[in-house]
């Protein structure tokens, strides 16, 4: 039955592409991606720009109330989620057991636990039973608590006591302090803060479709959050930044480069960190990130650019006719690193921006009470078969 009660009515099944590619499921006013322009945008401004150009308080008030926020919002919005980022005494004192239970999967294992039982703790309604200013403040207050949900089980993990949110600073520094215990470099607090803007929101990816149709259901959204989380720990969507990373130290020297590639391309295995499934040019992300990795410099970004270099003119010669350039994680996992990021963080971190576009959705998906309920072509022996008897039975 559909959400809201009504009768359903069969229709005649429609063949789609594998994985939905290119499938339009709904209509949404959160922004898009253009994939042959290589663009994308939040509402109606260009997602770089606004990497480029504004906090990420800014941002996350044009995803939640569909504006950029004058003065006067951008410091209340700013206090308002400053203040949300302590966790409920019942969540912090069960912390160091999720983390001991995570210890071998990570923090972004330990977090579907632990927002699923911050939800519980804060008493989130579904949010078919709650109007939208409710949904607003349940989404706020979760997407707040992320970092610190975060940064607390990674010390935790790592043997050492959680550092207690600061009101005073804006989001991404505040992650940074959280993380390291440190008062966080400034250049390097906008770095990750430019990062954490550019991957807010990214069109119907996988965790966002999986956050929509959990809302779909009416489920209270720390449930549609921790459905998105799972979906993004898949190695295929969010956990490339470190191995793209990863792909440089086993390379190692640029005399590599050549024959490393490509022994991995004639292979037919993947290269991590180059390649997107709506891409067709230059991800516009990676560009931004490029630029700040070289405003940085030094030996690990003059090896990235030269490593982008060679891979593309080798996927170019062995796979002639496609587009494949760095994507996202590439250059993301060179900035995570250069500031300071323990590689383990740098898909949770990803997941401390994403929230906040999640979110968005979830409130987008909960003004629509149709649940999202496809249909699968069944291909496997024909029925009905006559069930055969037990073993050893009598007629």
């Amino acid at each position: 039955m559909p959400i809201n009660g009504s009768a359903a009515t069969p229709t005649a099944p429609v063949e789609v592409p594998r994985g939905l590619a290119g499938v339009v499921v709904t209509e949404t006013q959160l922004g898009d991606v253009r994939g042959r322009e290589g663009f994308y945008h939040y509402r109606q401004y260009s997602a770089v720009e606004l990497a480029q150009t504004r906090s990420f308080e800014d941002v996350w008030h044009l995803m939640f109330h569909g504006s950029l926020p004058d003065a006067a919002q951008r410091a209340a919005f700013a206090q308002q989620t400053a203040t949300l980022r302590h966790l409920p005494e019942e969540v912090r004192a069960a912390l160091p057991g999720i983390a001991r239970a995570s210890a071998l999967s990570g923090p972004l294992a330990g977090l579907r636990s632990a927002l699923s039982l911050f939800g519980a703790a804060k008493g989130f309604r579904p949010v078919y039973d709650i109007d939208g200013d409710q949904r607003r403040a349940d989404a706020l207050t979760a997407s707040a608590v992320v970092p610190t949900l975060l940064t607390a089980l990674y010390r935790l993990g790592q043997g050492l006591d959680p550092v207690e949110p600061r009101d005073d600073v804006p989001y991404a520094a505040n992650y940074l302090y959280m993380l390291t215990g440190s008062e966080p470099d400034a250049d390097r607090a906008r770095a990750v803060e430019q990062y954490l803007i550019s991957t807010i929101d990214h069109g119907f990816n996988a965790s966002t479709f999986t956050g929509r149709v959990i809302a779909s259901t009416g489920a209270d959204v720390a449930a549609c959050l921790v459905g998105a989380v799972g979906a993004l720990s898949g190695p295929l969507h969010g956990g490339a930044p470190s191995r793209a990373l990863d792909t440089l130290d086993a390379i190692g020297t640029p005399d590599r480069i050549d024959p490393w590639i490509r022994e991995r391309v004639l292979a037919g295995e993947r290269i991590m960190g180059f390649g997107h499934p709506v891409y067709r040019t230059e991800d516009p992300r990676s560009r931004m990130l490029r630029g700040i990795a070289r405003g940085f410099g030094g030996e690990l970004v003059a090896f990235a650019v030269e490593v982008e270099r060679q891979v593309e003119a080798i996927l170019a010669e062995l796979k002639p006719g496609r587009e494949l350039h760095t994507n996202v994680e590439f250059y993301a996992g060179v900035v995570m690193e250069l500031c300071g990021l323990p590689r383990e963080m740098f898909t949770p971190t990803f997941a401390s921006a994403r929230v906040v576009g999640w979110s968005a959705n979830i409130l987008e998906q909960a003004e629509d009470s149709k649940i999202i309920r496809p249909a699968a072509r069944y291909a496997g022996p024909v029925p009905p078969v006559p069930v055969p008897a037990p073993d050893g039975a009598g007629v």
